[in-house]
């Protein structure tokens, strides 16, 4: 008899873990937690970390492209599109010497850097570009000779910029940062890079 008592206070004491593991939303708590503990400081903001959007939400919900149904990445890349500003001068191409430079660097967003400076594209860390730089990475397709493959067509030159600007609104949820909509790159940067890609004079297309 005493036996079968503690069998069953162990099961009940079961089935209320599975209550409580029921009724309990995990990904909310841990988010509160992550709010509570997680304190801004410089350009690396709460808001930044935790507040996602609708793309981020969408994305975080249908991780892996081959599960994600077509009319939810079809929705992504339409809204993300129409987020897009492009010049407002109408000029796509700056300096490709500073394009380089940002292509090169890979600082800023971190809580030790200056808020309003800044930042680079860390381009090369996905990216092969120029001939001249050996040390690129490959998550990203090699855009060395972009310009001279593609042109300089009106509709290259707003793909081109759309696709640096939010790169999400060619590929639902892309690896690649949306360096204008998320703010990494003023106008002035993402003008240098797009010279980088497409300026004939650029080693891009040499």
């Amino acid at each position: 008899m005493k036996r079968i008592g503690i069998v069953l206070v162990s099961a009940a004491a079961v089935a209320g873990c599975a209550t409580i593991a029921v009724d309990t939303d995990y990904g909310k708590a841990a988010m509160e937690l992550m709010k509570a503990d997680f304190k801004s400081k410089g350009p690396a903001t709460v808001e930044r970390i935790l507040d996602q959007d609708e793309a981020q939400r969408l994305c975080s919900e249908y991780p892996y492209p081959a599960e994600r149904p077509k009319e939810i990445s079809e929705k992504i890349e339409s809204a993300q599109l129409k987020l897009v500003k492009y010049p407002a001068d109408g000029k796509y191409l700056g300096k490709w010497q500073e394009g380089e430079k940002i292509a090169q660097s890979g600082r800023g967003m971190q809580s030790s850097d200056k808020v309003g400076s800044p930042n680079g594209g860390n381009c090369y860390a996905c990216h092969q570009i120029s001939k001249e730089e050996i040390s690129f990475g490959n998550i990203g397709p090699s855009l060395y000779h972009y310009g001279k493959l593609r042109g300089q067509s009106e509709a290259i030159l707003k793909y081109t910029w759309a696709k640096i600007y939010n790169s999400q609104a060619f590929n639902a949820c892309s690896n690649m940062p949306r360096f204008g909509h998320a703010g990494i790159l003023d106008e002035k940067q993402l003008k240098d890079v797009m010279a980088l890609l497409l300026d004939p004079a650029s080693p891009v297309n040499k």
